[in-house]
């Protein structure tokens, strides 16, 4: 018994401390041998990270190759079923190539020169080269740039900004945000992600922030307040307005939440947005022309300027596009025919200049027109091109033409906005026309003159005296880069038959409505129709 005991003693020493002490040579052997290991450990974790990001980008490959296969295989079988858009195919000539690699860099240089001085922050003012909280720190270029970059193959960028977003994004902020930027750009986009990538972080953090936008809805009306407090769900009015809900801010928001609730199947998001097109539907007026203030106690529209510019524009634009969105069914026809009612009351406005006759967009205040259109309003022909397929024989055509017809607009700074550059996008998609095609090249080259800096794009205070500013948009990374990049791309390439872009130029999938789907019901079969979708096409990327 006493020699099991001294053998059990003699085990229990090498846990002692001074047992090291007084042998440093077995102390410093196993601290190399600790060493080694965790070093082993750590190159073995580096590996599988690249594995996996190696796995990864072979995924999306692979998935692009399928696409890529699937549509020449569609070409060879369609014939005479192909839809008008998918007949209309234009050739990838070398130009457009050279063109779309052009804007491509331009988008590598926007986007490095962001990850560099402004990281994480809403966005980069280039010339003093650092960021700003412009959007209360959500990250808004980040996550405006997500769907660009998986468009144009960056994929080791769009990987950094996915980190970023999983572990970073924080929406717990005591911050008053705007209910339509944040959904325009923030949901928006990340549901844009989600459906390019099929990465269900950009559903959650889609899920997150729409949650706490959610109590903003919560009016007698039902039609919203457009400033919540993200940390409190605190909602009200911005003070200028007189306690009145701007028309565009209330309106901009369908899109967004009715694709959340088809890819969460949770009918909520929906049911408060659709509410609100149904209280304005009730007192529709004739000419489906709304004022720009909305009272959100009553639902009805307050004594204001009426317009397609600032503060209305996006309310007509999401009118047609809901009705896109839902595939062109009976369930969301009163869409289309609010939007072709508001269409009746556009006419009235469009107004010609002297002696040039060029074609421009007045607001209206009462019964006094304005010979007033701001920058905003240049989206209009690219709605007008885009709604005029709708129309029979006859309608169709007067509408395509007007959208064809030069609008003029009188402001002299220029911020990169897309407007423009969208209206020629849709323009070309919907004629063939390649003019539209070199009006797009030479504002593009405009911009690489004139607004290009050695640390990002940069606005014009005045285009005469080419006075620069100090901030680069979220939104041209988001919008008029994208807008640029398809203008020289394959029609395939995120194709009008198969996505709606929101008014932030993000690209949300089409998903067959049916009836009992019209106020959120019946959610199921939505999400049958995206899952199927979704297996049979991820994007029509062309990642030159």
């Amino acid at each position: 018994m006493a020699r099991s005991r001294s053998l059990s003693s003699n085990k229990w020493r090498y846990l002692n401390p001074a047992y090291y002490l007084k042998r440093p040579q077995r102390l410093a052997l196993i601290f190399f041998g600790f060493v080694a290991l965790t070093l082993v450990v750590w190159d073995r974790q580096m590996m599988l990270r690249d594995h996996e990001a190696e796995v990864s980008k072979l995924k999306e490959e692979v998935i692009q190759l399928k696409n890529l296969l699937e549509e020449y295989k569609g070409e060879e079988t369609q014939g005479s079923k192909a839809t008008p858009s998918q007949k209309k195919v234009v050739p990838d000539d070398p130009i457009d190539v050279q063109r779309r690699e052009k804007v491509k860099e331009a988008m590598v240089h926007a986007w490095s020169s962001y990850e560099k001085y402004a990281w994480g922050q809403d966005e980069l003012q280039p010339q003093s080269k650092n960021g700003i909280n412009s959007f209360g720190g959500l990250g808004a270029t980040l996550i405006d740039s997500l769907d660009t970059l998986y468009i144009m193959g960056l994929h080791e960028e769009f990987q950094r900004a996915r980190e970023w977003v999983a572990n970073s994004l924080d929406f717990n902020k005591n911050y008053e945000a705007s209910v339509f930027e944040t959904t325009i750009r923030v949901v928006g986009g990340l549901l844009s992600a989600y459906d390019l990538s099929g990465d269900k972080i950009f559903l959650e953090k889609a899920t997150d922030i729409a949650d706490r936008l959610l109590p903003a809805w919560n009016t007698p009306s039902g039609i919203p307040y457009n400033i919540i407090n993200l940390g409190s769900g605190n909602a009200h009015n911005p003070s200028w307005t007189g306690g009145d809900s701007i028309l565009a801010d209330s309106g901009t928001e369908q899109l967004e939440f009715i694709a959340l609730s088809q890819r969460t199947g949770d009918p909520k998001y929906q049911m408060k947005v659709e509410k609100v097109i149904a209280e304005l539907n009730k007192n529709f007026p004739a000419d489906g022309l709304l004022p720009i203030y909305i009272n959100p106690h009553r639902g009805t529209a307050s004594y204001s300027v009426i317009t397609f510019g600032a503060m209305g524009d996006s309310f007509y634009e999401y009118l047609l596009k809901v009705w896109i969105q839902g595939n062109k069914t009976a369930a969301v026809k009163h869409y289309r025919d609010m939007w072709e009612t508001s269409m009746k009351g556009f006419l009235s406005l469009v107004t010609r200049s002297t002696p040039s006759s060029f074609a421009y967009i007045c607001e209206k205040n009462g019964d006094s027109l304005n010979n007033k259109m701001d920058e905003l309003a240049c989206f209009a022909p690219g709605m007008l091109a885009l709604g005029s397929s709708g129309y029979g024989s006859g309608e169709s055509e007067k509408f395509l033409s007007l959208a064809e017809e030069d609008m003029i607009v009188g402001t002299s700074w220029n911020i990169l906005r897309p407007e423009t550059i969208e209206s020629l996008f849709y323009l070309w998609r919907m004629t063939g026309n390649k003019t539209y095609q070199d009006w797009g090249w030479n504002i593009f080259q405009a911009f690489e003159k004139n607004s290009r800096t050695e640390s990002g794009y940069v606005g014009l205070k005045d285009v005469n005296t080419g006075v620069k500013d100090n901030m680069m948009q979220s939104f041209f990374l988001a919008e008029t880069l994208k807008y640029l990049y398809l203008l020289f791309s394959p029609r395939s390439v995120i194709s009008l038959d198969e996505w709606v872009f929101n008014t932030e130029a993000h690209p949300l999938r089409i998903v067959t409505r049916h009836e009992q789907e019209q106020s959120g019901g019946g959610l199921e079969g939505q999400q049958r129709s995206f899952v199927r979708s979704r297996a049979r096409k991820v994007g029509r990327q062309a990642f030159n």
